[in-house]
């Protein structure tokens, strides 16, 4: 049987962070298919760094211990610093891990990881732009030809991109001169 750190029994019995973050910025799983483990950290991300971490795991005690300490670890490093908490900076942290066990700081470095990459790979993503009926004020579909607000048609000047009346013959935004669209 292995022998754990008090550290080690400390976090098993008293976890930190486990839970759920409504509305996370990041999320990220990973498991072991040989021992069944599994991890999914959430992340909280203000400016370039974490403000708060959450995680759900289910395995071992000392993929438990793993997770609280990786979390404790990642509050409040910057992005970068936290990708480099490595799975022998958890098991230092620790007091040490039975070699049978080491896989478990692996998967807790692993998830933190995956969360940060799901954050950055959403920050990367175009945001959706939200469209509004320049008459109504009601929010539309970005390629929606009508607002079903008001029901106005709505183009777009070729010049400037404004938002305007199918049947403008200027741009109110930029008098540009419209071509009348023929139905």
């Amino acid at each position: 049987m292995p022998v754990y750190s008090e550290k080690v029994m400390d976090h098993f019995t008293n976890p930190r962070n486990v839970g759920e973050i409504e509305n996370p910025d990041g999320v990220g799983t990973v498991g072991n298919p040989v021992c069944g483990d599994l991890m999914t950290f959430q992340i909280k991300v203000e400016g370039d760094r974490i403000a708060d971490v959450k995680f759900k795991t289910f395995g071992c005690g000392a993929a438990i211990a793993v997770s609280s300490m990786v979390s404790e670890m990642a509050i409040d490093k910057t992005l970068d610093e936290a990708m480099k908490i490595s799975n022998k900076d958890v098991a230092s942290e620790l007091g040490g891990l039975p070699s049978q066990k080491m896989h478990c700081s692996n998967l807790g470095a692993d998830a933190l990881h995956a969360a940060i990459e799901n954050y950055r790979e959403q920050q990367a993503k175009p945001k959706k732009r939200e469209v509004v009926c320049p008459f109504c004020d009601e929010e539309m579909e970005e390629l929606c030809p009508t607002c079903s607000g008001c029901g106005s048609e709505i183009t777009t000047c070729p010049s400037c991109g404004h938002m305007l009346d199918k049947y403008a013959e200027v741009c109110s935004h930029c008098n540009a001169s419209l071509e009348q669209v023929k139905e």
